[in-house]
């Protein structure tokens, strides 16, 4: 079936960035506003009306470089730290003397915090450290004296804009670990995908080569044995797989990449089940149906076809050309119940795991593992010498996902 590269992006980090845009505009405003209330008190007005007037057009201006890691740069954050800098210096310029003794807000008041906090976000507590660090001896220098409620003020800033850029290291960290773990799930559900579609063909016809060789003898015998290495190799190769390396995001802003394969579903609608399952009826083969049609979707309809074959193939293998199946077709409100039995001499107790154990996947792959992704189960009945019945389940409304993705945002 045709396959697409699945392309996903998680981020915990980009709501952050949208959050400190609109405290930037909103702390603007505010300090604006404090200035407002209060400026028949400055010395200097028109020098803070001119600062304010710089920052508000810086403000809405860089909006897009605090949209996301990516846009806000090392340069943009130093212009940007610069400004608040600026503000808080020449606030003894602006403001009375008495007012900025008394504990009065610098220009630039809280907005200060959200050119800090986009250190934070950018680059961490190291870089929200150097920010802060320089913040505070800026406020320092504008009062002159190290008073209680300017230090108070120091280390708040300092201590949340710290706090605030360890958890973004911690949240983007989680995020890789996440995108790891999702990654290297979809890589071994695919795997098992293929895995099952090998074992219903080239296990299949190596092992059947194998038997023949081994009947005919001569050239045919070692032809059968070199299909025999090539089994083993093959079941080997299919039941342990490799793991992709993960990569690494292009835009950290963009969060954690995952990748994985998805099937491309057939337009359309449900599918009969009946007629995907009449090609298995035959002379030793009955099968009994529903006489109104069957429906599921396509890919579910596919799959418990393609269990039912696995388990006609067991059969003949284990049981005999000459065992007799049945296939019973039964269409609950809920879910379809496929069951398919057979008179041979039944498995031992113990076997079903010990194949499994040797790479013989066609239980544990190509019957459960197909109705396990379909939301289903299979569930095996076997007693030495009364035969094996092989019971599947299927919900008629489930949806199957490969790679689960929880919020993840697919591009």
């Amino acid at each position: 079936m045709a396959q697409r590269d699945r392309v996903m992006r998680m981020s915990v980090e980009q709501p952050l960035w949208r959050a400190l845009a609109g405290y930037r505009v909103l702390a603007m405003i505010y300090a604006i506003g404090l200035f407002a209330a209060a400026h028949d008190g400055f010395a200097r007005p028109w020098l803070a009306i001119a600062y304010f007037a710089v920052l508000g057009v810086w403000t809405l201006a860089t909006l897009p470089q605090v949209a996301s890691a990516a846009a806000c740069t090392k340069p943009f954050l130093a212009v940007d730290l610069g400004v608040a800098l600026t503000g808080i210096l020449i606030t003894p310029l602006a403001d009375a003397v008495q007012r900025v003794h008394d504990g009065g807000p610098t220009l630039p008041s809280i907005w200060t915090a959200g050119s800090v906090l986009a250190f934070a976000i950018k680059g961490g507590w190291r870089w929200a450290a150097l920010a802060s660090t320089l913040v505070a001896v800026a406020n320092l220098i504008e009062r002159g004296t190290p008073a209680r409620d300017t230090v108070h003020n120091v280390v708040l800033v300092w201590v949340a804009s710290i706090a605030i850029g360890y958890v973004v290291e911690v949240a983007r960290a989680s995020e890789r670990t996440l995108a790891r773990a999702l990654e290297i799930e979809a890589a071994t559900r695919e795997r098992e995908r293929l895995a099952r579609d090998i074992h219903d063909s080239v296990l299949q016809v190596l092992a059947m080569v194998q038997r023949r060789g081994a009947v005919i003898g001569g050239e045919a015998a070692e032809l059968g044995r070199m299909a025999g290495e090539q089994e083993v190799a093959l079941r080997t190769l299919v039941s342990g797989g490799l793991v992709p390396v993960s990569r690494a995001s292009e835009d950290a802003a963009r969060g954690a990449v995952v990748r994985g394969a998805a099937e491309d579903e057939p337009d359309g609608g449900p599918v009969d089940l009946r007629s995907l399952l009449a090609p298995h009826a035959g002379s030793r083969v009955s099968l009994a149906e529903p006489g109104a049609p069957v429906p599921l979707a396509p890919q579910a309809a596919r799959e418990v076809a393609a269990a039912v074959g696995a388990a006609l193939d067991n059969v003949r293998r284990h049981a005999g050309e000459q065992a007799r199946a049945w296939i019973l077709v039964e269409d609950e409100p809920d879910e379809v119940i496929v069951t398919v039995r057979d008179d041979g001499p039944g498995i031992l107790e113990g076997r079903l795991a010990q194949a499994e154990g040797e790479g013989r996947l066609g239980v544990a792959q190509s019957i459960r593992g197909r109705l396990r992704d379909l939301g289903g189960s299979a569930d095996v009945i076997s007693v030495p010498g009364q035969g094996t019945e092989v019971e599947l389940r299927v919900p008629k409304h489930h949806r199957q996902t490969n790679d689960p993705r929880g919020k993840a945002e697919q591009r």
